[in-house]
């Protein structure tokens, strides 16, 4: 099962387009919600909301409808993992007011960070089994064997990132399920994604897991328009797309 959807959702170069000239800004949520089932809370990354904007979220949305949230930078970007128990228990107990449309939890790491496996496995301890954690890491000295096992005891999944149609990392599998996320396509309009570039990722999922799958190309729309090839390629197994 593919649930695709994009990097957020309230990007005001999506009216008119994705959203009615007319529709106020209040009700893109639960516009973009008829259309994908699913959506990664990027902007949680600058400024985590408060329990009771999670728990509005969560109100408006249907009951299949999953929010991916990308983890405070305090943590990963200030900290860098170090002392990770206050801001990890912090995020937890905001993000709780998903109920059970929260998804897996995004923690991109940042692109100077060199590879330290021991704080990666403390920050992942501190996750209940019940959350499902993704982990991006931007330095090339995060793969190795190390890293991997440490992902894989914890059942927390390697981010897979494209930017211009090339894999950003290994593609390893470390979880029973999978995260993906399109930064930047190669097709006109920029910055678009062609049906070759998308085949080619829909071929690379490993088959019988479960993959959320972002797109995170917001500019001109276009994060909409390929989230909606991807899941007319993929076809029955994708959740609603438009």
């Amino acid at each position: 099962m593919l649930l695709i959807g994009t990097s957020g959702w309230q990007y005001r170069d999506w009216r008119p387009g994705f959203y009615d000239a007319k529709l106020p800004q209040r009700l893109w949520l639960e516009r973009y919600a008829e259309a994908f089932a699913t959506v990664e809370v990027n902007n949680a990354f600058y400024r985590l909301p408060e329990r009771s904007t999670f728990e509005g979220w969560r109100k408006r949305t249907p009951d299949d409808f999953r929010f991916a949230v990308k983890m405070s930078r305090y943590l990963t970007h200030i900290k860098r993992l170090r002392e990770p128990a206050e801001p990890v228990a912090r995020f937890l107990d905001r993000a709780a007011g998903l109920g059970d449309k929260l998804g897996p939890v995004l923690i991109q790491l940042p692109p100077t960070m060199r590879a330290d496996p021991a704080a990666l496995d403390e920050t992942l301890g501190l996750f209940p089994r019940s959350v499902r954690v993704a982990v991006e890491p931007r330095h090339p000295s995060w793969w190795t064997d190390q890293v991997r096992d440490v992902l894989g005891a914890h059942g927390a999944a390697l981010a897979w990132a494209d930017r211009r149609g090339r894999p950003q990392s290994p593609l390893w599998v470390t979880a029973g399920w999978c995260y993906l996320r399109f930064h930047e396509g190669r097709a006109n309009p920029w910055p678009r994604y062609g049906r070759k570039a998308l085949e080619s990722w829909l071929h690379r999922l490993p088959a019988g897991k479960e993959a959320y799958v972002y797109f995170n190309n917001d500019q001109h729309g276009a994060a909409t328009a390929d989230a909606s090839a991807l899941g007319r390629l993929a076809g029955r197994p994708a959740t609603r797309t438009p």
